[in-house]
């Protein structure tokens, strides 16, 4: 089975930043894929043939030959393990833990930033309204916590690269590339995570009209 080439579900306008994480590390690891696109808008996602694929009928789903995977961080998580020779994750298991926290955190928390601030803003440049009381607040949360992590100024969270990196700095690219407020050390970090190969790859994938 491992021998099987994979197959990457993700949304077609490319937006996800969940499936941007999984497409990200299978570039880090140098792994052959194929990537198949669902139309969300209409609910090609929910289809019979994917819904028997995807437990939660969601993107992304990775596919190796009778093996199918869905959750963002599990797929990522799955990689790492299988695929060890270029990690994505720190090596020591308590930074390990703390980047798998952060992954976490991003996934479950700052909903109204979320909200409020789509994707469409980083991979279109759709720009919204002014923050709300309540992504105002989830803000402030996001930067403190970023601030904690990155106190001293640091590359990276925990002393080398791993997809938490990522995973943080498309958050605050929602926020910096709609032009809200954000302390300069905290675009520098995004900037510098933004500039990776894998991530410009993803970036710069053809996507359709709005």
């Amino acid at each position: 089975m491992n021998n099987a080439r994979l197959r990457l579900y993700v949304d077609s306008q490319l937006t996800s930043p969940y499936a941007m994480s999984a497409f990200v590390v299978l570039r880090e690891k140098g792994i052959e894929f194929d990537m198949t696109p669902l139309n969300l808008e209409t609910a090609e996602n929910q289809a019979a043939d994917y819904a028997s694929l995807s437990l939660t009928q969601r993107v992304p789903t990775l596919v190796q030959g009778d093996f199918a995977l869905s959750e963002s961080s599990a797929i990522t998580e799955y990689l790492e393990d299988v695929f060890p020779r270029t990690p994505v994750y720190p090596q020591d298991l308590k930074q390990r833990a703390k980047a798998r926290q952060v992954q976490a955190w991003l996934r479950s928390d700052l909903l109204p930033i979320r909200q409020e601030r789509s994707t469409l803003v980083v991979f279109y440049g759709l720009k919204s309204e002014p923050l709300s009381p309540a992504a105002e607040a989830a803000k402030n949360k996001l930067f403190d916590a970023a601030q904690a992590l990155l106190a001293g100024g640091p590359e990276y969270l925990f002393g080398q690269w791993s997809i938490a990196d990522v995973d943080l700095a498309l958050m605050l690219n929602r926020l910096i590339l709609n032009g809200d407020s954000v302390p300069p050390a905290l675009v520098e970090y995004a900037q510098r995570q933004w500039q990776r190969p894998a991530v410009q790859e993803w970036v710069k994938l053809q996507r359709p009209g709005l």
